[in-house]
């Protein structure tokens, strides 16, 4: 069967046949499942839960569907024997079912593998497929990848965001319109699974990028080692341009170390003095020094530090955003004047360093997109002597560096979570001249009402309060998005009680 799965890296090959067992019915599970049934495969889908419409669909594509427990390997999936397994990024490598994929020696794959492998069903005008760019990170993905494809898009080129963003790269794949570029956001998780691929499957990307490491995602991967060498994938095989941060040695540390095509280059990037072959910033200039004819002694103008403050985009993580995809437009022969152009109109995302309100002296942020302790240390460097709303669920993630760091910055902070113990013993032990307020309640609908009651009670004139979690929300929220929402609909009733006055004074602090 490895000498068939070798072939079959093209749509037109032949899937007829061919058995697939995809685990998980997400809008991943679901894009490998409609693909391989169009395909001609003999498709049986795996999920231990599924929302109505997906249950609904499976058949009519012509899959099957066995809903339940997957802590062992069911019959229905036993006696299928299948040929590959396609693995949603949720099943981790201790999964049972990962486990007895390899323990049984059948492939393994993940959604992005056969997303290359299939990646011609529609081609360009030159009768070749898109090109791939890859951005991975602990941090600044989803922003990265979002600018990367606006700038394209201004270059001229037919440019998708998609990936780890929310859009199956199946889907982008197969969309009818085609592409010139794909710009593929990748998790630690897909990246893991794209570690597994074996030659033929293995992606060539035009241009990649890590743009930070963290610790982050340890239980899954089981580690900080294997989190990191997960990551390291998003280089393998650049054609082109490998992208990395100066002031990050772990990604520099991954370009060197990446088996890349021949003539691939390295071009770093940081908010320092640009040197050859680097981007960067001089006297408030976003500058490109990699991709011009006399890269040793001059330089090209992207932007300006003032322009971005105009459009809300000069908080210093965000400009590292920029010139990495800036860095890797220009890639792609993307004019700096359709970078400057691009960037005047861009605008972040809701929940990623956002002012949801301005009122009686006081700047409400939003940053609940800052799951971990890396993405809040940028936040808090942004806003310094910040009021901090810090909690949830840790991920097994040690914030004892992050308080001892950025947090000890902080005017104030608020505890709020599941995991409070472990962040006011952070505080406890690193940083005691912090001001720390603990948010007992429980009910969601209650933490952040309580929450802005407290910070408008802390807060003073020009202060600003951050909501910069570091942490996941699942353990009191629905979703980062949910917890950032509610937030914000609080700062909006405070605002329309008409005063902080109404708050009373805050307890006393830890």
């Amino acid at each position: 069967m490895t000498s068939r799965l070798d072939g079959l890296t093209s749509w037109h090959a032949d899937w007829t046949g061919l058995r697939v067992a995809v685990l998980g019915l997400s809008v991943t599970g679901f894009a490998a499942a409609d693909t391989l049934t169009e395909l001609g495969a003999d498709v049986l889908v795996l999920s231990e839960a599924a929302s109505e419409e997906y249950a609904r669909l499976v058949p009519v594509i012509g899959a099957k569907l066995v809903l339940g427990t997957l802590d062992d390997a069911p019959d229905e999936l036993v006696d299928f024997a299948p040929d590959v397994v396609i693995a949603s990024p949720g099943f981790s490598p201790s999964h049972p079912l990962i486990r007895w994929t390899q323990d049984a020696g059948i492939a393994l794959w993940g959604d992005v593998e056969l997303a290359w492998r299939v990646r011609d069903k529609v081609v360009r005008a030159d009768g070749t497929p898109a090109d791939w760019v890859l951005i991975t990170g602990t941090n600044g993905k989803t922003t990265t990848t979002q600018i990367t494809a606006t700038l394209l898009v201004e270059g001229g080129l037919r440019a998708a965001p998609c990936g780890n963003i929310g859009i199956p790269v199946l889907d982008a794949v197969r969309d009818p319109a085609g592409f010139d570029v794909l710009v593929v956001e990748l998790s630690s998780h897909q990246l893991w699974y794209i570690g597994q691929s074996e030659p033929a499957g293995q992606l060539v990307p035009h241009s990649a990028v890590c743009l930070n490491l963290a610790d982050d995602h340890l239980v899954w991967h089981g580690g900080a080692e294997a989190y990191r060498a997960a990551k390291s994938f998003v280089y393998r095989n650049t054609r082109v341009a490998c992208v990395y941060n100066k002031a990050d040695e772990a990604t520099r540390i991954m370009v060197e170390d990446a088996e890349v095509t021949e003539g691939a280059r390295a071009i770093g990037f940081d908010l320092g003095i640009p040197g050859p072959s680097d981007f960067g910033v001089v006297d408030g200039i976003l500058a490109d020094r990699a991709f011009v004819d006399d890269r040793r002694n001059s330089a090209l103008e992207l932007t300006t530090l003032a322009d971005l403050d105009r459009a809300g985009l000069a908080a210093p993580h965000i400009v590292q955003n920029i010139l990495a995809a800036s860095a890797l437009a220009r890639a792609l022969g993307t004019a700096p004047e359709a970078i400057r152009h691009a960037l005047e109109d861009f605008r972040l995302d809701e929940h990623r360093v956002q002012v949801v309100a301005r009122h009686a002296g006081i700047t409400w942020v939003d940053d609940s997109k800052a799951t971990n302790p890396h993405a809040a240390a940028s936040s808090l460097r942004a806003y310094p002597g910040a009021v901090w709303i810090v909690g949830g669920d840790l991920k097994g993630v040690d914030v004892s560096d992050l308080v001892a760091d950025a947090g000890r910055t902080a005017s104030a902070a608020l505890i709020i979570g599941a995991e409070r113990g472990e962040v006011l013993a952070a505080f406890e032990r690193h940083a005691p001249d912090v001001r720390v307020y603990e948010v007992t309640t429980g009910e969601t609908d209650d933490v952040m009402t309580r929450v802005v009651e407290l910070a408008a009670g802390i807060a003073t004139d020009g202060s600003t309060v951050l909501l910069a979690p570091a942490a996941a929300s699942f353990d009191q929220f629905a979703s980062y998005a949910d917890r950032g929402h509610r937030f914000a609909d609080a700062v909006r009733r405070w605002i329309d009680r008409g005063s902080a006055d109404d708050t009373g004074s805050p307890p006393t602090a830890h």
